[in-house]
């Protein structure tokens, strides 16, 4: 049986995923492009309802090479998450070249220290995955999320299967990026124990004087309890 955890960024995501059999949560703002920081709100929403809980911790939307000010931004959120009573956080970093930023990430690490690691999809632009994998180790990350570099997981199927053989038991891969009940069985031949999924759903069209003054825009998603349910019970 393979754990599944949720990204969700509003409340009521949250209470979706949760209520349809999510495992873990990855607690996020704005889906829509990737998932950056959520409020303090949401992380003590989160904290509440007893599901184990880790805070996206990315600042903007765009590339994973963080400036002064930034990384300051970030570990005053990895306090937030902290003083919310989350389980751990979701970090990454790359130097400009692509390679993890593993002093950026050892100094958020410490900020971090006692809650619990994964590293996000900035392994997806690593030049070198096996490299990656040594350093997330060294690091102390307990998992990668990772699609293989691929715009989704069944697409990188080949390179996850590279990237789980290369790390062994030393740390948790776990595919995501367009898993679905329908899919997640060619990612469970890999032999993963946890796999990532938004559960997503269209929503309606918003409002058209809302999306005309820049309240909404395309790509939103809302979390689909069925959807949930759906790849719990193939999981």
């Amino acid at each position: 049986m393979a754990l599944l955890e949720i990204c969700v960024d509003d409340a009521e995501g949250l209470a979706t995923a949760v209520a349809a059999g999510a495992d873990r949560i990855e607690l996020c703002a704005a889906l829509a492009v990737g998932g950056l920081t959520p409020t303090t709100g949401l992380m003590f929403a989160a904290a509440s309802t007893g599901c184990a809980t880790y805070a996206m911790i990315r600042p903007r939307a765009g590339d994973f090479v963080f400036t002064p000010a930034e990384i300051a931004v970030m570990e005053g959120d990895i306090d937030a998450a902290r003083a919310a009573g989350l389980a751990g956080v979701v970090l990454g970093a790359n130097l400009a070249d692509g390679r993890l930023d593993t002093e950026l990430l050892g100094r958020l690490i410490e900020r971090a220290d006692g809650m619990g690691l994964t590293l996000h999809r900035a392994f997806d632009l690593v030049p070198d995955f096996n490299a990656a994998v040594d350093q997330a180790v060294a690091l102390g990350f307990e998992r990668i999320l990772t699609s293989g570099g691929a715009t989704s997981a069944v697409t990188g199927l080949d390179a996850l299967r590279g990237v789980i053989a290369y790390a062994g038991d030393r740390i948790s891969i776990m595919p995501g990026s367009g898993v679905n009940a329908a899919n997640v069985g060619q990612l469970l031949a890999l032999g993963v124990s946890e796999v990532h999924a938004s559960g997503g759903a269209a929503l309606p069209a918003p409002d058209g004087k809302v999306l005309a003054l820049g309240f909404d825009g395309p790509g939103r998603k809302a979390t689909s309890g069925a959807a949930v349910a759906a790849l719990k019970a193939v999981l």
